[in-house]
């Protein structure tokens, strides 16, 4: 049997829900100014579904998606808001790691905005500077392409805390990112820049098992957490998208996500979890059958 780490689930859409607010393109950003302690309850109700960690609600936290608001100003601040409720969380809690999340420059699902590396790179350390002293890990997520991975990496070093780097990959073929590069090609990223884990995230899970078994000639620790959206629509892809444009799955149950996830881990995958549409009640009914099948959750 193995020891799992149970990744929590995702946060922009349970904010979305609870918050009641027309969503924008600043996702979750915003939640933080106009609903001190959403974040936190969140956190909260993860941990105590089952999860291993907290991923800070800082995904969205980039300097193109806060200028054209006028809220780049509070950049650092967004960030520090952030760390204080994930810690808020785990103090609740009492236990539990914080994983430092960095997501995509300019849009999610958009490989062809993938930044030069000599540019993206300081960006990514900048923000990893300010979570570095306060996260366990850094974790970037559902980076597009093999150089937005890179840029993602390499600028994750400057936190000085181990980095898990975690892809999205094509819907009809998880043995591809976004860009259509094939996962494999991910190898001259982690020979490259020291990387503790590798991920897959934000894609349907009908497509993780393809990308476990491409992590798998990696040598490295592994694992995946999906989402819950029927497709990554057009008009998401667009400039300046809205979670509206897209579409959440009906057929993906805590019982069926679970299946999924169960999968992953036949495979090898010792960090599982949920992104997008993935909530408490699916992290819960995972970590349940974790256990019963003899697994235990660090």
């Amino acid at each position: 049997m193995a020891l799992i780490t149970l990744l929590d689930g995702g946060m922009g859409q349970e904010l979305v829900a609870r918050s009641g607010d027309e969503p924008t393109p600043l996702w979750a950003t915003r939640v933080m100014i106009d609903h001190p302690g959403m974040v936190r309850d969140i956190h909260t109700d993860y941990f105590a579904a089952g999860a291993s960690l907290a991923t800070t609600n800082t995904y969205a936290i980039h300097h193109d998606r806060l200028v054209g608001f006028g809220l780049d100003p509070m950049f650092h601040a967004l960030h520090l808001r952030a760390l204080v409720e994930a810690h808020e969380a785990r103090a609740l809690h009492g236990r539990g790691k914080i994983a430092g999340s960095m997501g995509p420059l300019q849009a999610s699902y958009r490989p062809e905005l993938t930044e030069p590396l000599a540019q993206a790179t300081p960006k990514y350390a900048e923000i990893a500077a300010i979570l570095g002293p306060h996260v366990d890990v850094i974790l970037c997520e559902t980076m597009a392409s093999i150089e937005m991975a890179a840029g993602a990496a390499a600028g994750a070093q400057a936190s000085g805390k181990p980095v898990w780097l975690s892809i999205s990959v094509d819907d009809h073929d998880g043995s591809k990112l976004r860009s259509g590069e094939p996962v494999s090609d991910l190898a001259r990223v982690i020979s490259t820049y020291p990387v503790a884990a590798v991920l897959a995230n934000c894609s349907v899970p009908e497509s993780m098992s393809a990308a476990m078994t491409a992590f798998a000639a990696f040598g490295l620790p592994f694992g995946a957490y999906a989402n819950g959206f029927t497709h990554i629509s057009g008009n998401f892809l667009k400039n300046a998208p809205t979670v509206k444009e897209l579409t959440h799955r009906h057929d993906l149950t805590p019982e069926k996500y679970t299946e999924f996830a169960m999968g992953w881990v036949a495979q090898g995958a010792t960090i599982v979890g949920g992104c997008c549409e993935v909530g408490p009640a699916h992290i819960r009914h995972l970590a349940d059958a974790l256990r019963t099948a003899g697994h235990q959750i660090a």
